[in-house]
């Protein structure tokens, strides 16, 4: 759960961080706030765009499961792990 999190948070981040290297390579101090003050709308919603876009090509190309979930369980005193059918 904590890896999915990440990523997506990776994939929020990366607008940002294409943003930040754009101005270096143009000569101009990414650390200054007058340059990241008028982009930041565009660069938040870009984010969310990637974002989404992410979940729902992985919500339509991920590995589908013919079986469904089988549940951990007991047989014979013994504890049997969850598993795909």
């Amino acid at each position: 759960m904590l890896r999915s999190v990440l990523e997506e948070l990776a994939l929020f981040l990366l607008p940002f961080l294409l943003f930040f290297g754009y101005l270096v390579l143009v000569g101009r101090n990414p650390l200054h706030r007058v340059h990241w003050d008028a982009q930041v709308f565009r660069l938040v919603l870009a984010g969310l765009a990637v974002v989404i876009a992410s979940l729902v090509l992985t919500g339509l190309f991920s590995e589908r499961h013919a079986d469904g979930y089988v549940p951990a369980h007991m047989e014979n005193g013994r504890l049997v792990p969850g598993r795909f059918r």
